[in-house]
């Protein structure tokens, strides 16, 4: 962990576009409290192979027309050069300065990735077109990507994501904290020096967590399932169990050396909120 502890510490979190009016009103009314908090930035997700591109270009450029920096997803799947040139222009001329660097997830019953195969390819050619003039993070797996052949390749690839140019990382998010500090660990014996930033998820709903845990390769660890299954349908004590739970990681990873946190917030305030609160990061 001692390459992490170079870095200043810095807190962001993230949304996915909305799809309604009713949506992106309540959106940015958590844009607005969680802005209140002075994050870095608020960065925007994306539909499987950009089906919501225009929705996260959109959603940017509102939170930036609102005061706030903010990073779309950029994606390689079902992307073409000219279309990323494009989309890299109009960012440009919005005023947007971040971007999070993705290889995506190929959509059911697609089978060319686009013009760009992986996450590093796309990388390159944002320096290529653009120099420096974006951050660009990329994505980072402590417990591994699910469709890595095999942990060593998956170091490799992270590797190579962040030599072709990448500023630094955000990682999956998971809940086991032992497993981010091996994995900075095993980046460092490979001279990997730049900031990877854990990607929190608060705990609220038992059974969609676990569903994106499983297709993502998070793990809940077994004692948290257990005492989550154990509260079935107590949304109350799920929740207040949850921020415990979640508080305590963000604060060991923060006095491990964790250069800062990135929240994914599911487009609500208050659990993000309480455990932003808990650990004293409003009086920082």
């Amino acid at each position: 962990m001692k390459s992490q502890q170079n870095y200043p510490k810095t807190f962001s979190f993230e949304f996915f576009p909305p799809k309604t009016e009713e949506g992106a009103a309540k959106l940015r009314a958590t844009r607005d409290e969680l802005g209140q908090l002075k994050p870095l930035y608020f960065s925007v997700t994306f539909g499987a192979g950009g089906s919501t591109q225009q929705g996260t270009m959109d959603t940017v450029l509102d939170i930036r027309a609102a005061g706030f920096a903010a990073a779309p997803h950029l994606s390689c799947v079902g992307s073409t050069r000219e279309s990323v040139r494009s989309i890299l222009q109009r960012y440009i001329e919005g005023g947007i300065d971040r971007i999070v660097a993705l290889r995506g997830d190929m959509p059911s019953g697609m089978r060319e990735a686009g013009e760009f195969r992986y996450a590093n390819e796309l990388v390159e050619f944002i320096r290529a077109e653009t120099g420096d003039h974006f951050h660009i993070e990329v994505a980072a797996y402590p417990e591994f990507h699910p469709q890595a052949r095999s942990a060593q390749a998956d170091l490799l690839n992270f590797k190579r994501k962040l030599d072709a140019g990448a500023d630094g990382a955000i990682t999956q998010y998971f809940y086991n904290p032992d497993a981010y500090y091996r994995f900075i660990e095993d980046c460092e014996k490979l001279g990997v020096k730049h900031p990877v930033v854990p990607g929190i998820m608060p705990i609220t709903n038992y059974s969609q967590l676990a569903r994106f845990s499983d297709m993502c390769g998070a793990e809940i660890p077994r004692w948290i399932r257990k005492r989550l299954e154990g509260f079935g349908d107590d949304r109350a004590s799920i929740r207040a169990f949850g921020e415990e739970v979640v508080t305590r990681m963000c604060s060991d990873l923060l006095a491990e050396g964790a250069p800062g946190l990135h929240f994914y917030t599911m487009n609500q305030t208050g659990p993000s909120h309480a455990i932003w609160r808990n650990l004293g990061l409003e009086s920082a």
